[in-house]
């Protein structure tokens, strides 16, 4: 098998070239020679049964893997718990909403540190096993949650945090978010070195077959003292990490995750381009 690669939501470009419903969009990718498409909630879950049922059977229909990424306001970190109750309650909309289009994926951000990171680790920890333990009673368990590692300091999810999550249930699967994990930390990401030491702690922590299986995002990120700032395109090199080390592991592990770009506008282009910088990597291994 090899890596999957895809955007997250629609470039721009999608719409200049007169389309307008994300159904549209596995044509449009397979087009493109991209296989992946994570579909963005991150402002709620809006999408209707129909609808939702219209675009998995175009994912199919053009062999794309459907991801969704989580309301961004989930917080299973907080102290309070009525603000738990009601992430609990955007992770299961998200559920219902990937059941209808067949998506393999639910990208879930943590949320903030509240009153100190154990603690409130612990709380995530709960939460996602409250939340599972729901989606499985409705019959929803025919997907991954998926934990993301998060941009800022202040938020949950570096990367030991995430393993912890992916620990509540084997059948959850990580978001590495290269990108994330860059910023965070100052740009530590200089070479394959770095690549492959995050690669190690998943595959320690939660065994090859889930390093094998897991969830990426990728984009260039400027960053401050606080970890992630903005979004940039593969094309603005001032700003890190860089893709063509990660390629290389990649294809010197032998693994083959779900890759979805998350460049600023041009996400579907610039995940075509990791693809080919894929490709040529392992071509000469």
């Amino acid at each position: 098998m090899a890596a999957k690669f895809g955007p997250a939501g629609n470039s721009k470009s999608f719409y200049d070239q007169g389309n307008s419903s994300s159904i549209d969009m596995p044509r449009w990718l397979a087009d493109m020679g991209l296989d992946a498409y994570e579909y963005q909630c991150g402002r709620g879950v809006n999408i209707g049964q129909a609808t939702a049922e219209a675009l998995g059977q175009q994912a199919e229909m053009y062999g794309i893997a459907l991801s969704i990424h989580a309301p961004y306001y989930i917080n299973l970190a907080s102290d309070d718990a009525e603000r738990i109750e009601k992430s609990i309650g955007h992770i299961l909309k998200s559920a219902r909403a990937a059941k209808w289009m067949s998506a393999s994926r639910i990208v879930i951000h943590p949320g903030n540190v509240a009153d100190g990171r154990k603690p409130s680790l612990e709380r995530a920890k709960k939460a996602l096993a409250e939340a599972w333990r729901r989606c499985k009673a409705e019959g929803l368990d025919g997907v991954h949650l998926c934990p993301e590692t998060m941009g800022k300091k202040n938020q949950l999810g570096d990367l030991e945090e995430i393993m912890e999550m992916c620990m509540v249930d084997d059948s959850f699967i990580p978001t590495i978010d290269f990108g994330h994990l860059n910023a965070r930390d100052a740009g530590w990401i200089k070479s394959i070195k770095e690549y492959e030491s995050i690669l190690r702690v998943i595959e320690d922590k939660l065994g090859h077959d889930r390093l094998d299986h897991m969830h990426c995002h990728f984009s260039r990120i400027e960053y401050t003292e606080g970890g992630e700032k903005r979004h940039w395109t593969l094309d603005d090199a001032q700003y890190g990490p860089d893709f063509e080390p990660l390629a290389e592991a990649l294809c010197r592990w032998g693994i083959s995750p779900t890759i979805i770009c998350e460049s600023r506008d041009v996400m579907a282009e610039d995940a075509r381009k990791m693809k080919d910088i894929y490709i040529s990597a392992c071509d000469k291994m």
